[in-house]
């Protein structure tokens, strides 16, 4: 089943594709691998899920934001790529802010494998590596980065 229709039998739509905040582009095609930039969670220009976890959120919070990301990762890569271009998702870097004493980190990052596997199928398969940071850009709980395989063609199909 195509991503897109998976998206909206779950009752998801993909928001809208954010713009770099920097010098950067949100997605970078070398041979077939595309790196995604961090994505945050922002839906539609609007900033959610600031502060940290454990102190300003909850685990079940940042679950969501988590999934937010995803969500913004997925628009990236059928905004940029196309999802008719995607071989599969590689590999997954989750960056977090908590307090000292919360440490529900893989529960969190869950939001984001979770929807990729039940968006993308076997394609949403991947690994992880989770990072906790002192401090996130616009004081955001969670950041998510991806790698993707994607057909190899011509560049012109990804402007």
């Amino acid at each position: 089943m195509n991503p897109l229709d998976r998206l909206s039998e779950i009752g998801l739509d993909l928001p809208e594709v954010s713009d770099p905040g920097g010098n950067y582009v949100s997605v970078n095609i070398r041979n077939n691998i595309a790196y995604v930039a961090i994505q945050f969670p922002i839906l539609n220009g609007e900033y959610l899920y600031t502060g940290r976890l454990g102190n300003d959120l909850t685990t079940e919070e940042g679950y969501e934001a988590m999934k937010l990301c995803a969500m913004n990762v997925l628009a990236q890569i059928n905004g940029k790529v196309g999802f008719e271009h995607l071989v599969g998702l590689n590999h997954i870097d989750a960056y977090f802010q908590a307090s000292d004493d919360w440490d529900d980190s893989p529960e969190v990052v869950n939001g984001a494998s979770d929807l990729f596997t039940a968006i993308l199928g076997e394609k949403g398969q991947h690994t992880r590596a989770i990072f906790g940071v002192e401090k996130l850009p616009r004081n955001f709980s969670v950041g998510l980065t991806t790698t993707f395989t994607v057909l190899t063609v011509s560049r012109e199909v990804f402007q």
